[in-house]
């Protein structure tokens, strides 16, 4: 659910705005309002080394995956710490292109063998001129017999189907006979160029030693970055509000939670030179927006975060879609053997101690309690068809086929779309009234007709077809006429009529899109299915021995390319039915603005 807000208006003498700031951000319960924020100069700078702090916490992940890195000694203070990383990465990077191009030039003086640079300037001086060049191999003897006595032409080396070669004149260099690659004359051999890379790699390793002792110290420096954030977040909140009286008062808007504002209020009564004013939101605020759901449902807030929050005083969706979306993930991965696969892997998840990958981990572990289930129904078991074997004999009637999987999904996805409109009335009738739900109302009506009429005496439930007509009828007279409340039912009639096509053609476009659920569940089974019948029938011939290995080793990679493929299928598209056809028919309203209240570091 959305956290209840309270509005807090501050007017201040402009010489206490920052002393009282400080006592709010002491605080850490209350928002204020910075929209509008141009950052200055300081500001600037202070967002470019946050910046830095962010790709550090990149790069030291990196580093603790790297096999064999051990840290360094750590560093004593954080500022320190971070002007090391900066030291540290600066100079890994300039060596890093620095010995990729002695390398490279190394590499290509090579073919020249070991000469004396020094005997080629000295020939130079004396007018005898040395040029380097190079042809494919089969061109040299055209190369030589061009040059003639003309020229001299010695072959010095051949690599990789070309001929490095050089010619010998004397005086400036005259138009060549032949055409050739020509190289610059060389300043130093390939050997003198190696010592170079070997005295740059030697700096390198002192910039990575340095490095080392950064990461040691990434706790500091971490710390060092959220110092950094709250000074610029103070700086931002001091320069807003409103200034008033020729720039003698200040006048802040603040948020706070209902739960915490009492504790507001008694420090606002310390400060008897504030005035202040507490109201509640309007509809016309940017009010922030904080969620707080129960156990079940605060693992889904991982997904709703990769859309938008809801937009304060409509209605937080995700205890509303979490029960969907794990059944969709279930339904798509579609195998119980990888559903335990990802139970498992949940714990693991669970070692970490953060708030957010507690979250992931509870994600994990109801989507894959879900797989697992689901993976039973339709009898799939690592691509094991459960009806096949005998243990499972009385049940194969029981499990799902492909026509009970596709009659399935549309019906999931028709019972998502059904619940999303009941939540937009709900919605719309607690916000602005209930009238306004109206054509909403009768279109769900229409819909509840309709397919009552179609299913329901399958299901032994009969009744009068009269009464499906006028459920129907009655949904149509408030989907056509009164849609709009504020409007004549007979000026509504025209936008009514575009309003039911509409909604026809956009509903055929959402049930159609669950079709999805099927076809991943079908394609992920199907794969499954195929790498066992690959590891067992492509080994039937080969000794015992050798045919479980290889075996093995077919069953292990062919399931986890498709427990990748099947599980991010199983992520993405139950997410995209959320934030499309689900969020889209409960009316889902969003906003940018997430609760951030003024806080010290730690708090």
């Amino acid at each position: 659910m959305i956290v209840r807000m309270s509005k807090y208006t501050f007017v201040l003498y402009h010489e206490r705005q920052k002393e009282f700031l400080a006592a709010l951000q002491e605080l850490g319960l209350v928002d204020i309002t910075t929209a509008g924020w141009e950052p200055d100069e300081a500001e600037r700078a202070m967002l470019a080394e946050l910046e830095q702090h962010r790709a550090a916490g990149s790069r030291f992940a990196e580093l603790a995956k790297e096999a064999g890195f051990e840290p360094g000694e750590p560093f004593s203070d954080a500022d320190e710490a971070f002007a090391a990383y900066l030291q540290a990465a600066a100079g890994i990077e300039e060596m890093k292109g620095r010995l990729d191009k002695v390398r490279r030039e190394a590499d290509e003086l090579a073919v020249w063998g070991d000469f004396s640079p020094a005997a080629i300037r000295q020939l130079a001086q004396d007018g005898v001129t040395l040029r380097f060049f190079s042809v494919y191999d089969s061109e040299f003897p055209a190369v030589v017999k061009a040059a003639g006595d003309a020229l001299i032409v010695r072959e010095v080396a051949r690599s990789e189907g070309r001929t490095y070669f050089v010619t010998v004149g004397r005086g400036k260099a005259d138009e060549l006979p032949f055409d050739a690659q020509e190289y610059r004359t060389p300043d130093m051999t390939a050997a003198e160029k190696r010592e170079q890379v070997v005295e740059l790699e030697a700096q390198s390793a002192g910039f990575r030693a340095l490095m080392a002792r950064a990461y040691a110290s990434r706790e500091a420096i971490e710390a060092h970055g959220a110092r950094l954030r709250e000074r610029l977040d103070f700086s931002r909140a001091g320069r807003s509000g409103q200034r008033e009286a020729e720039g003698r008062l200040v006048v802040m808007e603040g948020w706070a939670t209902e739960e915490t504002s009492a504790q507001v209020d008694a420090l606002l009564e310390e400060w008897p030179d504030v005035v202040y004013f507490k109201d509640k939101p309007t509809p016309e605020d940017d009010t922030p927006v904080v969620l707080k759901n129960n156990r079940f449902a605060n693992p889904f807030e991982v997904i709703g975060q990769f859309y938008s929050l809801p937009r304060y005083g409509t209605m937080d969706l995700t205890a509303f879609f979490g029960p969907f979306y794990m059944v969709f993930f279930g339904f798509c991965l579609g195998d119980a053997g990888y559903g335990l696969i990802l139970v498992l892997a949940s714990f693991f998840l669970r070692r970490k101690k953060t708030e957010a990958m507690r979250q992931v981990a509870n994600l994990t572990l109801l989507c894959g309690a879900a797989s697992v289930l689901f993976g039973f129904l339709a009898g799939s078991f690592f691509g094991i068809q459960l009806a096949g074997l005998a243990m499972f004999a009385g049940m194969r009637e029981k499990f799902f086929d492909t026509d009970m999987l596709f009659t399935l999904s549309l019906g999931l996805g028709l019972v998502q779309i059904l619940f999303a409109l009941v939540l937009n009335i709900v919605n719309v009738s607690r916000r602005f009234g209930f009238k306004y739900s109206l054509g909403t109302l009768g279109w769900l009506m229409i819909l509840i007709g309709a397919l009552g009429m179609m299913f329901l005496p399958g299901l032994g439930v009969v009744l009068p077809a009269f009464v499906w007509y006028a459920v129907m009828g009655i949904g149509a007279v408030l989907m056509i006429f009164l849609h709009n409340p504020d409007r004549n039912p007979l000026v509504n009639f025209g936008s009514g009529l575009w309003n039911t096509y509409n909604n026809v053609t956009g509903l055929l476009g959402d049930v159609l899109s669950y079709i999805r659920l099927f076809a991943l569940c079908l394609s992920g089974g199907t794969l499954a299915l195929v790498f066992n019948d690959l590891a067992f029938g492509l080994t039937a011939d080969l000794p015992v021995v050798v045919s479980q290995l290889v075996a093995v080793i077919i069953l292990l990679f062919g399931h986890s390319i498709n427990l990748f493929m099947s599980a991010l299928g199983a992520f993405v598209h139950p997410m995209r039915l959320t934030f499309v056809e689900f969020y889209k028919n409960a009316g889902f309203e969003s906003t940018q603005r997430e609760f951030a209240p003024l806080r010290k570091t730690g708090k």
